[in-house]
């Protein structure tokens, strides 16, 4: 018989956060010897994101299964106890991994282990990890110190990134100033070609017309003179 599909994800959910804890306990240890944290400060914050909404599923899945009667009510109580566990755990990791406390306090409590849900049996959490030898002689102030470190590292590198940003912005400003002022240069010069193009149309238009002209007046001319030739020959004594 396959277990219930809410006991399965709350397997996956108790997993997840024991990795979340494991995560943390290995951030904290590369805090400790110079290394740099970063991505598992991604991680972590990506996984703790994941591990709230599991348990709000885990809680509106149970709403419905009590609503609709489909568990009895004394499971329903036992499954609430069981969210609640996790919602304590949740609190603790991301206090942890913000720095509050140094290390979760271990939990008296006791959660479901994968394949006992569905007979009712429970076992101690599988996710509560002890602190480590490492950890045991390092104080809340130095965590918040190196964690201290990291952050002002990090800001060194937002500042620099964001002078980069602020010249390339100023640089891209002046190529844009730039360009206007080549496109006003380049309207101008088509305005000019334009009316140049159309001076020269009527110019050339004139020019025709007197071409016209002259040549009108030139025959008339040739005329004139042809008559007189013609008046002066009959006229010419024989």
């Amino acid at each position: 018989m396959s277990q219930d599909p809410w006991l399965q994800n709350y397997d996956a959910t108790c997993r997840l956060a024991q990795e979340i804890a494991e995560n943390i306990h290995e951030r904290n240890r590369q805090q400790r010897t110079g290394g740099n944290p970063a991505k598992i400060n991604m991680t972590l914050r990506a996984t703790l994101q994941k591990l709230k909404q599991n348990i709000a599923q885990l809680r509106e899945s149970l709403l419905r299964a009590s609503s609709s009667r489909r568990i009895m009510q004394s499971e329903c109580d036992r499954r609430q106890n069981l969210i609640d566990d996790l919602l304590t755990r949740e609190k603790q990791l991301n206090a942890t991994f913000k720095g509050d406390i140094t290390e979760p306090e271990p939990s008296r409590s006791t959660l479901m282990a994968g394949g006992s849900g569905a007979s009712g049996g429970i076992s101690a959490n599988p996710w509560l990890i002890n602190e480590s030898e490492e950890t045991k002689g390092l104080t809340f102030g130095e965590i918040k110190q190196q964690q201290q470190r990291v952050i002002e590292a990090q800001d060194a590198g937002l500042d620099a990134l964001a002078a980069v940003i602020s010249r390339q912005k100023i640089m891209g400003q002046e190529i844009g100033n730039e360009l206007d002022e080549q496109n006003e240069i380049i309207d101008d010069l088509a305005h000019l070609v334009d009316n140049t193009d159309g001076r020269i149309r009527n110019e050339t238009r004139r020019v025709k017309l007197v071409e016209t002209k002259s040549a009108s007046c030139g025959m008339l001319v040739v005329i004139v003179l042809l008559l007189i030739a013609i008046i002066v020959v009959a006229a010419w004594p024989k």
